[in-house]
């Protein structure tokens, strides 16, 4: 599934836009440090905190304590109005890991937000270096990205593999080509959504990264044996 962000920022009109443009992930939001605090402190998939430094209440950078204090490993982004050093040294000591200024250039928080999640996906010390930790990490890749054209070469790029060796390896691993690997999660994932959601056949085929309905439904009937509306008829007769 996509990466989850919580969004805390106390401008409503703010985080509503913010969230127009980061369609790619799960976007959660709270309006203070206590709202976004509640959600952490119980079972959550949060991977990426972007967190405004001035809200009503507890300050950014006291959230920003916290939160480190309660989940070492996840990333925060701190931001703020105040063009200042002091700022920005503070936050950093607060052990933020990227630190950036409104107003917002929309394209520089998207790269920063995608650099951290990538580092995320390949991290080293969560999976380890040897043969079964790469293939964990590009596991990880591609579930994470099942709604995007994910590619071998770029999976073996991150984790510093020939594309060849990579797939030799994945397969040896797995029992199962990458490709076919990262077909079964988009279509596992479709399948989620026609049983629990009311998305028609178009929305679910652009949720998972088709470019035209023709090709989802034939790859769908072709790996299931039934197109998506005779899937769902079948799950809504059980």
């Amino acid at each position: 599934m996509p990466y989850t962000i919580m969004l805390v920022d106390d401008d409503r009109d703010f985080r509503d836009e913010l969230r127009d443009y980061l369609d790619d992930y799960q976007v959660i939001e709270a309006a203070n440090g206590e709202e976004a605090i509640k959600v952490l402190e119980k079972p959550n998939e949060v991977d990426l905190v972007v967190l405004d430094v001035v809200m009503p209440g507890v300050k950014g950078t006291e959230v920003l304590k916290k939160i480190k204090q309660m989940a070492p490993d996840l990333g925060i982004i701190i931001m703020t109005g105040y063009s200042t050093k002091d700022v920005a040294v503070q936050a950093l000591k607060g052990r933020a890991d990227d630190y950036i200024e409104k107003p917002l250039q929309i394209n520089k928080i998207k790269s920063t937000i995608d650099r951290m999640l990538k580092a995320k996906e390949f991290d080293t010390d969560r999976f380890g270096n040897d043969i079964k930790g790469k293939i964990e990490r590009v596991k990880r890749f591609a579930e994470r990205n099942y709604h995007k054209r994910v590619c071998l070469k770029d999976a073996a790029t991150a984790v510093c593999l020939s594309p060849k060796y990579l797939s030799r390896i994945f397969k040896q691993n797995t029992g199962i080509g990458f490709n076919e690997y990262t077909l079964e999660i988009k279509i596992d994932r479709a399948k989620d959504l026609l049983e629990k959601t009311g998305y028609n056949i178009e929305q679910i085929s652009d949720k998972m990264g088709y470019q035209n309905i023709e090709s989802f439904i034939r790859i769908f009937k072709k790996l299931t044996g039934k197109t998506p509306t005779e899937y769902r008829k079948l799950v809504a007769s059980r």
